[in-house]
Order: C-alpha cells, then structure tokens, then sequence
C-alpha cells in the first residue's frame, strides 16, 4: 500500500471514529427531546419500550411547562447572573493577574500562595461563610446574591498571571520611556495583548454559572428570583416525576446557552484552544 493510500485510509478510520463519537454525544440530546414530547406513560414504559411516540408528538408538553414555570424570569435571573459574573470575574482577574504577573510588591509570594491554595479547596467549604456574608448584607433572593461568589475568581486570577508573564519585557518598558505610569501600561498596552486569557476566563465563568446548583438553591428561594438550574431541580417530585415535562423544561433551559455560543462561536473556539481546557 501507497503511502498516499495509507494516509487516506487514515483519515477515512479517524473520520469514522469522530462520527461515531459524535453521535454517541448526540444521543442523550435526542432522548432528550423525544421523551419531551411523549406521555408520561411511554416515557415510562418498558415493554413495549418506545423509542419514538407512539400516539402523536405532544408539542404541547412545552406550552405547559411554560405556562406552569415563568421561564420569562428564570431566563433573566440566569442571564444576569452570568452576565455580572463575567464582567467581575474578567475585570478583578486581570488587575490581579496583572499585579501578581507584572509588579514586585511585598508578600507576592505569599498571596499568591493563598490564591493556589483556594483553588485546591472544595468550594463547598466556603457556602456557609459566603452565605453569612450574604444574609448580613442583605442580598438574600436577588441577583446580587446569586453573583457574589463570583465577584472574584482564583482560577482566573492564575491564569491572567501566566497570560501576563508570557508578555515580552520589552512593551512595558518601550511605554515607560514615552512616559506611561503603571495604569496607563496597565490599560492601554498590557490589557488588550490579553484577550485571549479573559475570552477562556470569560467562558469557563459563563458554563461554571449557567451549571451552579447548590448556591443559588441556597442563597434564593424565592422563586422569582432563582435561576434555571435551581428551578429545573425543583420540578422533581417526591413521590413521582412527569419526566415529559421535565425534558420539555430541559429542552427550554438550554436554549440560552445555545444562543450564546451561535453568537459567540468564534469566542468559543478562540478561547478554549488558547487556554487548552475543556468544556
């Protein structure tokens, strides 16, 4: 075999795989939306066990769930929340990256050590201090609560500090000498050569706020002010479950997200091979 041959069966095996495991990814999102348009009797039943519906496609399982739930309110609460999260996780990140990166100051070692270890701890730990610290300010059910543990951010705080160490010298310096003081090296030369950094910290912090629980369980039980994740959870029944509706309020949760990444595609791609996660 040629090695011309050799390569295109090569590609042809590697595309064969990516598809497969493509569809197998895909999997759980049409069961998704096929058990949403279903009765609870065959979202249920397991012989005959039906794949797709067996008595009509009951598209009215969405207008149920939205009448029954104010998804209006759940859509805001969520955007909000992670709409401010972004903005202060970006924006205290980059000053502190920039300081612990950029700047020699007393004690840089030993805080950025705090910063490591922060992030070696469950972040469970820290619900009940932040909850106390909520209840004493007042920011029980509103959207201030639900984007205070976000205001800061020691993953971010790494990696804007590894951007800005990446930075050649020689920028700050060229500023220095046509006169620029530290903020003005700060915002007009260092900042904008980090897009990249806060593009990834800005995606994690949007996924890590669309998928947080247990906070916004705690910190708002009011339900207009609680978010989709926490609403979504709050539908499970103690005796039993109506899963159609549950999938249908599924179905209707991700949409937010999916609109985000259409917008933000580019973003997306940029930010999370430039970062090397994961989503």
């Amino acid at each position: 075999m040629s090695i011309e041959a050799r390569n295109r069966m090569n590609k042809i095996i590697m595309y064969v795989i990516l598809v497969i495991m493509a569809f197998i990814m895909l999997v759980p999102f049409a069961w998704m939306i096929l058990t949403a348009v279903k009765t609870n009797q065959e979202s249920i039943s397991v012989a005959p066990f039906y794949i797709l519906p067996h008595n009509g496609w009951h598209w009215e399982n969405f207008a149920t769930v939205w009448k029954s739930y104010n998804f209006v309110i759940l859509y805001k609460n969520t955007l909000l929340m992670i709409f401010f999260r972004v903005v202060c996780a970006c924006l205290t990140a980059t000053m502190a990256g920039y300081a612990f990166g950029r700047l020699e100051f007393p004690g840089k070692k030993f805080l950025f050590s705090l910063i490591l270890i922060q992030m070696m701890i469950p972040a469970q730990i820290f619900i009940i201090p932040q909850y106390l610290m909520v209840s004493s300010l007042g920011l029980l059910n509103s959207v201030a609560g639900l984007v205070f543990p976000g205001i800061v951010t020691a993953f971010g705080t790494y990696l804007l500090k590894t951007g800005y160490q990446g930075l050649p010298k020689d920028l700050e310096e060229a500023a220095g000498i046509d006169g620029c003081n530290i903020g003005q090296k700060f915002l007009l030369i260092m900042m904008p050569l980090t897009r990249s950094a806060m593009i990834s910290l800005g995606i994690f912090t949007a996924l890590f706020a669309f998928k947080d629980l247990m906070w916004p369980m705690i910190v708002c039980t009011n339900s207009a002010t609680t978010t989709l994740s926490a609403g979504l959870a709050k539908m499970q029944g103690q005796y039993g479950s109506d899963y159609p509706t549950m999938m249908a309020s599924a179905v209707l949760a991700i949409i937010p997200m999916i609109v985000i990444y259409v917008i933000f595609q580019k973003q997306f791609v940029e930010g999370i091979a430039t970062s090397g996660g994961k989503l």
